[in-house]
C-alpha cells in the first residue's frame, strides 16, 4: 500500500498529538476520521476543520474500512486496544501509533497481532506541554524530528509508507532506530529532561518566585507542565535506561557542584565552552 489522498486514514485517540496529526492531514488534503473518548473533542475538531468525521464509539464498520490507522494513545491503553478490537481490522490494514517508548509496546503488540495487519511504529520528536485537541498545533512538526522503529517483522513497504507519513506530517528528518536504540535514546533527550523540569520546579517552592524570575528559567521548565499520568508510565516503562542517565547526569552535575566549591575556574569554563559547542548541533535548521 501506497499514501496517497485517497488513503482510508483513522486517528485513534484525538489529544494534542492525534489532533496535531489530523489537522496536518487534512491541511494536506486527507480526509480523516477519528475515534476518541470525548464528544466534546470531536465536536471541537469538527468546527475546526481537523476531521472529516468522528466518533466515541468503536465503530465496526468505521475500523474495518480503515487502511491506515493511527493510535496517539497512551501505551497501556494501546495495547490494550489492540487485544480487544483487533478482529476488527481490514486484512491488509497497517497501524502505527505515537508512544514515547518502544521496546516494551512494539515487541508485545507485534506479538499478539494478527498476521495479516502489520504494525510499525513511530515517534513523533514534537509535542507541547499541554494536553487535549484543543492545544494541537500541526506547525510544531514542522523542522521536527520523526523516528521510525522497525523491527525484523516489518517490511520495507510498511517502512516506506510510515516513513512518507513522517514527510506528509512536515517533519523534516526522518530516522530508523531499532526499538532498543530509540528507548536509549529517548531516555536522555526527553525522559531526563522532563525529571529535571519537575526536580527543578520542586527545589525551592519559596512563594512569589514567579515574580522575578526570566526567560531563562521559563526555557528550561516549560515541560514542567507535565501531564501526569502518561510520563509516570512511560518513565516505569523505560526505567532502567532512564535510571542509567539520570545517573550519568547527578555524576557530571557533582563534578560541576566540585568545580564551584574548589574555585576552579578553568575546569568550569571548559565544561561551559564544551557545553555550548555542543548545543550548537541541537538547533532546528532555518527555514
Amino acid at each position: 500500500m501506497k499514501l496517497n489522498k485517497d488513503t482510508k486514514i483513522l486517528i485513534v485517540g484525538l489529544g494534542v498529538i492525534g489532533g496535531g496529526y489530523a489537522a496536518a492531514l487534512t491541511d494536506s488534503g486527507y480526509k480523516v476520521k477519528c475515534i476518541t473518548k470525548e464528544l466534546s473533542d470531536i465536536q471541537y475538531a469538527y468546527e475546526h476543520g481537523i476531521i472529516d468525521y468522528g466518533t466515541t464509539e468503536v465503530d465496526p464498520a468505521l475500523i474495518a474500512e480503515a487502511e491506515l490507522i493511527v493510535f496517539a494513545l497512551y501505551p497501556t491503553i494501546f495495547i490494550d486496544w489492540i487485544k480487544k478490537y483487533q478482529h476488527l481490522f481490514t486484512s491488509g490494514c497497517i497501524i502505527t501509533d505515537v508512544t514515547g517508548v518502544k521496546s516494551s509496546v512494539v515487541y508485545e503488540v507485534q506479538g499478539i497481532l494478527r498476521d495479516d495487519v502489520e504494525f510499525i511504529s513511530a515517534h513523533p520528536m514534537a509535542g507541547r506541554e499541554r494536553s487535549g485537541v484543543e492545544y494541537s498545533d500541526p506547525k510544531v512538526f514542522r523542522g521536527a524530528n520523526y523516528i521510525v522503529t522497525p523491527t525484523e517483522k516489518n517490511s520495507e513497504e510498511a517502512i516506506e509508507l510510515c516513513c512518507e507519513l513522517g514527510r506528509q506530517l512536515g517533519f523534516a528528518k526522518i530516522s530508523r532506530l531499532s526499538p532498543e536504540e530509540h528507548d536509549k535514546m529517548i531516555a536522555f533527550l526527553s525522559q531526563l529532561t522532563h525529571c529535571i523540569a519537575v526536580v527543578l520546579m520542586n527545589a525551592n517552592t519559596s512563594e512569589g518566585l514567579e515574580k522575578y524570575t526570566g526567560d531563562s528559567f521559563r526555557d528550561l521548565t516549560r515541560i514542567a507542565k507535565i501531564n501526569d499520568r502518561m510520563w509516570s508510565e512511560l518513565f516505569m516503562m523505560n526505567k532502567n535506561a532512564l535510571l542509567c542517565e539520570m545517573d550519568s547526569f547527578i555524576d557530571e552535575f557533582i563534578k560541576f557542584r566540585s568545580m564551584i566549591e574548589n574555585g576552579d575556574v578553568d575546569a568550569m569554563r571548559e565544561r561551559m565552552r564544551a557545553s555550548s559547542e555542543r548545543r550548537t548541533l541541537f538547533d532546528k535548521p532555518r527555514k
